[in-house]
């Protein structure tokens, strides 16, 4: 795991290349505290660095930029290849190579470009990852991204200059950079509380989207982006050839597969442990860790004094049942609120799912004892985990059956009075009523109920209730661009409503919300994080398994569950689903009451121009009376403050 930066074009044809990349990786030091390399070209014009994270091959065999055997290829590489052994093995004995330098994926990635082209090397790869490849013959750059998209990677055209880095924040010591808030962008920030790919919080700047590679022949150009690798064509094979084995069959290929991850996934030259909440996930990847490991696995929670929020005694209880190395550490809550001032610097979009927290705590406390922890993450995408999927399914079901017609006029006749109106009705009623039965800002509630009347299709019920703000509510002069939920790119062809919103999560939520939340807090202390889940394979077989399969007996993530009831019984892990959060609710009505204040004072929000102050007052006010939690709503707009005030100083720095 590692930083990785690279330019072509502008100054790298100037001279100064080594100079501008160099700076470039420094602002991204965080992931790959190591060590650092330059490569340049100045009659190409490229220039490329890396910031490395030593994991496999600790020798400087391993070191980046790495120049393939043959000479033609130069590569900065961010991941881990899990089966370049097998992958070193195939080329040994077909293309006979023997010269090798050193043991690292890096060298057994490129040699596989170099000797089977850089399709066919992707198509054999097992991993997460993210690259920068030059082409010296053809003087190409090629960019590519892991298939589920675990490793991140940012790209645009800055002056006469094509750049590219691992976070975005790496672009600052470039020379004309002049950074542009892409209010369509901030829209979908609102709407989600994260940006998906391919769109980025900087007018020019996008993100590669999983599985693609990216082929730069001109940087005045635009470049050709292309899939290696689609979920949608995966999705399409799993209804048409569905596993056909019994549930408990099911089961036994869950494990095979799962095994088969993490015999990749737990090989490293450092120190390596893994993530334990004491859910279903976690706990799986724990429990099948300790089964092929002779040693006990090293694993790691944090804890709250806050009951709704502590996950920690379920942990441990696992832990002591599997006989795992454990380490758990209670935090105070002033132990949490220290790490909100660090959030921009951590974060280099602007982010705002409040797991962020805890996440980084974690990543913090097992840095301390090791340099790579495995995680339970994509379960609940991959086998149904979410209750919000029946909950939609449900909705629509029942919407559904009243004729669309009939719906449209019921929500235009409730939406005929203004919600003022309703509420100077409702004014003179609600005292009469039992003070349970009172309520607030009624035209609003009636105004928002009828316009669930008027969605047209589950994909839109969908969208709605994984919705934060209305961007259109706050967000001035801007429009959503299309993502996943809104036909970015043509969805499968699958059987239900449920395995719709499944594909949807895992294409979108999964890697721009949860990978991006995990990747960063990891990477801000110098800690690699895998995800054995997200390997491919795996993934294909349980996009192969029917919604009978994955609920069976109306249990979510069956399949999951069973597994682990062969390592644990159930009832140490049966529970109701807890988020992994923090009481930001609390917090923001105490502790960051006055930090909150100052970033969501009136003036100062008119005067940014980027909201409409009166929403985002309205719902701050009610925060504070208690009268409704609006602490999603609210941290959206924070984190978005907190980071452009973060970002203004980070900038002036850059340019110093």
């Amino acid at each position: 795991m590692c930083g990785i930066v690279g330019i072509v074009g502008g100054a790298a044809a100037t001279g100064s290349g080594a100079f501008t990349v160099r700076r470039m990786a420094d602002m991204i030091r965080h992931r790959g505290p190591d060590g650092d390399g330059v490569w340049t070209d100045a009659e190409a014009g490229v220039a490329l660095s890396q910031r490395r994270l030593a994991i496999i091959d600790l020798s400087s065999a391993g070191a980046q930029p790495m120049t393939s055997h043959g000479g033609r290829y130069v590569i900065v590489f961010n991941g881990e290849i899990y089966n370049h052994a097998e992958m070193r093995t195939l080329l040994d004995r077909k293309h006979g190579l023997h010269a090798w330098r050193g043991h690292s994926d890096t060298e057994v990635f490129l040699a596989a470009i170099e000797e089977l082209g850089l399709k066919k090397a992707l198509e054999l790869a097992v991993g997460m990852f993210a690259f920068g490849l030059w082409d010296r013959l053809e003087r190409t750059l090629v960019l590519g991204r892991d298939r589920l998209g675990e490793k991140p990677l940012y790209y645009g055209r800055v002056g006469k200059a094509f750049a590219f880095a691992s976070e975005v924040k790496a672009f600052n010591p470039l020379p004309n950079w002049r950074p542009e808030i892409d209010r369509n962008a901030l829209a979908l920030l609102m709407r989600h509380n994260y940006i998906p790919a391919p769109y980025s919080i900087y007018q020019g700047i996008r993100k590669l989207r999983p599985g693609e590679f990216l082929v730069l022949s001109d940087p005045l150009r635009e470049p050709r982006v292309e899939s290696y690798w689609s979920a949608r064509e995966v999705a399409e094979q799993g209804r048409r050839d569905p596993f056909q084995g019994s549930p408990e069959e099911a089961v036994d290929e869950l494990e095979r597969h799962l095994r088969q991850a993490l015999e990749g996934q737990m090989i490293a030259d450092v120190p390596l442990g893994a993530f334990l909440s004491g859910g279903i996930d976690s706990s799986a990847i724990v429990a099948v860790m300790q089964s092929i490991n002779s040693r006990p696995v090293r694993t790691f929670t944090i804890g709250f004094n806050e009951a709704g929020y502590n996950e920690a005694h379920h942990a441990q209880q696992v832990a002591r049942r599997l006989g795992t190395d454990h380490t758990e550490l209670y935090l105070s809550e002033r132990d949490a609120l220290d790490v909100v001032p660090q959030l921009p610097g951590i974060y280099c979009e602007p982010f705002s799912d409040s797991s962020q927290i805890p996440t980084f705590l974690v990543s913090k406390l097992a840095r301390g004892s090791v340099k790579v922890a495995l995680s339970g993450d994509g379960g609940d995408e991959l086998f149904s985990g979410y209750t919000r999927y029946a909950l939609a399914d449900a909705f629509w079901n029942r919407l559904s059956r009243v004729p669309i017609g009939l719906r449209l006029v019921s929500a235009s006749l409730a939406t005929l009075p203004s919600a003022g109106l309703y509420d100077n009705v409702a004014g003179g009623i609600m005292p009469l009523l039992p003070r349970r039965m009172r309520r607030q800002r009624v035209g609003d509630k009636i105004h928002k109920a009828a316009s669930l009347l008027s969605l047209r299709t589950v994909d839109d019920v969908y969208r709605r209730l994984c919705s934060h703000w209305e961007p259109t509510e706050i967000v001035a002069d801007a429009a959503e661009p299309p993502t996943m939920l809104t036909g970015l790119e043509p969805l499968p062809d699958l059987p239900g409503n449920v395995e719709r919103m499944m594909y949807l999560d895992t294409m979108s939520y999964l890697p721009d919300d949860i990978l991006v939340k995990v990747d960063r807090a990891a990477m801000a202390v110098g800690l690699e994080t895998r995800v054995p889940l997200l390997d491919h394979r795996l993934v294909s077989f349980a996009l192969s398994l029917p919604l009978s399969v994955l609920r069976t007996g109306g249990q979510t993530k069956w399949p999951l569950r069973q597994l682990l009831y062969r390592h644990v019984p159930q009832a140490l892990v049966e529970r109701p689903k807890m988020g992994f959060g923090v009481p930001i609710d609390a917090w923001l009505r105490g502790a960051l009451r006055e930090w909150a204040e100052a970033l969501l004072d009136e003036r100062r929000l008119r005067e940014d121009g980027f909201f409409r102050p009166e929403p985002i007052r309205r719902a701050w006010s009610e925060h504070l009376s208690g009268h409704r939690n609006n602490q999603y709503l609210l941290w959206d707009v924070l984190m978005l403050q907190s980071w452009r005030e973060a970002q203004e100083g980070a900038l002036a720095a850059a340019a110093a």
